[in-house]
């Protein structure tokens, strides 16, 4: 997959995207392509790099769409159908970090990544979080960062999972608005698909409900644990009702 080349169908449905929006977005030169013989090419590392930037940056209402479109038909909407319990344990989740630098939450989120037994090579991926970091960084206001490698093959994970962290006090991490931050995902999936979805899912959870405001709440990792299972709920309950 790393030398992967799509044609316009293929990287629209990649995205879940019309084709005449992609080809507007490749005209206007807002995301990555090649032109060869008058038809778009699109290398797999190059418009995974910007769907990522890409879903973090949405709005509200875009990203709701982008959620449902991602979804579908890889998972139910219906509110008896959450993911966060497959890809998520209390041990999973460190409430009190101790860290004070940028590096240090990645060094350490990287750690507790590979206390899953589900990471290939805790290195690489530290690397790979790294290099994602320096593109841009993955911090958006209210005081989160969805961290995610720059890559995300087949053969780093074992399985897919999100690791937890809460650090004690609130450090610079790069977020648009200039806040600090203080609660960590690091979002691990070796499906594309899944891993776009994964991102959005989460990034409505924290838009749409009182996780954030709850997690700083309490440092307890299995209360951590039932609230954020709790806002998964929630948000599937008004997606449903279409609110």
């Amino acid at each position: 997959m790393p030398f992967r080349v799509f044609n316009l169908a293929e990287a629209a449905e990649y995205l879940s995207m019309q084709e005449k929006a992609l080809e507007e977005l490749a005209r206007r030169g807002d995301i990555p392509c090649l032109r060869q013989g008058g038809h778009l090419h699109f290398r797999h590392h190059d418009i995974d790099e910007w769907a990522s930037a890409h879903v973090l940056n949405l709005d509200e209402k875009d990203l709701a769409s982008f959620h449902r479109r991602s979804a579908s038909p890889r998972h139910n909407l219906s509110a008896d159908a959450p993911i966060m319990a497959e890809l998520t344990r209390p041990e999973w989740i460190a409430p009190r970090l101790a860290c004070r630098t940028k590096a240090s939450v990645l060094d350490e989120m990287a750690t507790l990544a590979d206390s899953t037994e589900r990471v290939a090579d805790r290195k690489e991926l530290l690397d790979s979080l790294v290099e994602r970091e320096k593109l841009c960084s993955t911090a958006l206001s209210g005081g989160l960062a969805l961290l995610h490698p720059r890559v995300h093959e087949e053969y780093m994970f074992f399985d897919a999972f999100i690791v937890i962290g809460k650090t004690i006090a609130q450090i610079p991490f790069g977020s648009p608005d200039r806040s600090t931050t203080d609660i960590f995902f690091l979002v691990c999936c070796p499906d594309d698909a899944m891993h776009l979805h994964v991102l959005a899912r989460l990034c409505m959870m924290c838009h749409r409900t009182s996780l954030l405001m709850e997690m700083r709440d309490t440092d307890d990792p299995k209360e951590l644990h039932r609230i954020l299972l709790a806002s998964e709920a929630e948000l599937l309950r008004l997606q449903a009702s279409g609110a």
